[in-house]
């Protein structure tokens, strides 16, 4: 090999970004948002993906979707104080503070948590820092102080990187949309939830009190499921929703699931005729396919011209429970009045594209990690 070439083959190798590691702190649901992208990645020639994580149940949850063990797995030191699972991992901020050292060895960090962010400020740390934005919600708390402290994030759609832009957490150049890689873990279709034929509605409460329904209303909300005639009925709550009120029901048309895979791999969203809610993001995975939409203003909000309840004007707005009834038997009959809007605001919110989401999650995290290698 001749000096010239001998140069050129020790620069390539030089540039080359081969360990990508990703944050896995969270609760589960946050790992399917950023799962697609890693396994990408970890089918490049030359690139080593590792993926750090916090709890034993989230290493065997990764595991389940890696057969081949294309994910290097590294499980981070942590100080039990109790049980941990798939959606009560150990405390996020400790963990970060005793794997620091860890953690500050992989030259480029992909997370879907704002956490992390605290990272920057620790004396020598020189990660990049990549934000891969889960969920694709409008509420307020879905854009706070902590995105501006990434080199660079990856959104769902033009809507994100709008008021990510809007609200200066981040730049033109240093925000780019790729769309939503968990579409690509969707499980093939399940098996009905009831077997009675009965259309089924999904009632998906936010796990914020302040303005999710389930702590005030969530009660009254299962009671009326409970007395609806001709419907099947899911209550599942956000599974970062924590304490509340522990409701149950007997009924054989309704299924209370405070954190179960299901309410975190699209089971239910796929399998709703009807979506019953106040803000989680979830709404955009369910119009995905336009179907009927019923929102809960059951604490009185001015909500019309509020950009955090955009979402509202895909459906009906009921303010009393004793609204639902009604809601539900003409939500199919008032659906089309929706259906241009729902599908608009998609597109907004979720960028879909011929080519796969987690492809263009892929492609930007090389084009970013070989610039700073560069």
């Amino acid at each position: 090999m001749t000096a010239p070439i001998a140069r050129q083959v020790e620069t390539a190798e030089r540039r080359k970004p081969a360990d990508i590691a990703f944050i896995a702190i969270s609760q589960a649901h946050q790992f399917l948002h950023w799962l697609p992208a890693a396994l990408r990645l970890a089918s490049e020639p030359g690139i080593r993906v590792t993926v750090l994580v916090s709890s034993k149940a989230g290493e065997e949850f990764i595991r389940s979707f890696d057969p081949d063990h294309r994910l290097c797995l590294k499980r981070l030191r942590t100080i039990t104080f109790r049980k941990h699972g798939l959606f009560n991992p150990p405390l996020r901020g400790l963990a970060l503070l005793l794997n620091a050292l860890t953690i500050e060895r992989y030259p480029i960090l992909v997370t879907t948590e704002t956490t992390s962010s605290f990272l920057r400020w620790l004396p020598g740390f020189r990660s990049k820092m990549i934000h891969l934005k889960h969920g694709a919600g409008d509420r307020e708390g879905g854009y706070n102080p902590k995105h501006a402290h990434y080199d660079l994030t990856l959104v769902n759609g033009a809507k994100d990187k709008q008021r990510l832009i809007e609200r200066g957490l981040g730049t033109e150049d240093n925000i780019r949309v790729v769309g939503y890689g968990k579409f690509e873990l969707v499980r093939p279709e399940p098996a009905p939830l009831f077997d009675n034929g009965r259309p089924l509605a999904l009632y998906n409460p936010h796990f914020d009190s302040k303005v999710g329904t389930w702590t005030r209303h969530g009660r009254d909300i299962v009671r009326a499921m409970e007395s609806i005639p001709g419907w099947n009925f899911v209550a599942a709550p956000h599974v970062k929703l924590s304490g509340g009120p522990t409701i149950r029901s007997r009924a054989d048309n309704v299924i209370i699931d405070r954190g179960s895979i299901r309410s975190i791999d699209m089971t239910y969203t796929q399998a709703a005729d009807v979506y019953i809610g106040d803000v989680s993001s979830q709404v955009y995975e369910f119009i995905r396919t336009p179907r009927p939409c019923i929102f809960l203003n059951l604490d009185g909000i001015d909500w019309r011209s509020d950009p955090a309840y955009s979402h509202w004007h895909l459906g009906q707005v009921i303010e009393r429970v004793d609204e639902l009834p009604g809601a539900l038997a003409r939500a199919r009959k008032i659906q089309p009045q929706f259906e241009e809007l729902q599908r608009k605001m998609s597109a907004s919110s979720i960028d879909e594209t011929e080519v796969p989401a987690s492809r263009r999650q892929a492609d930007a995290i090389l084009e970013f990690a070989r610039t700073v290698h560069d």
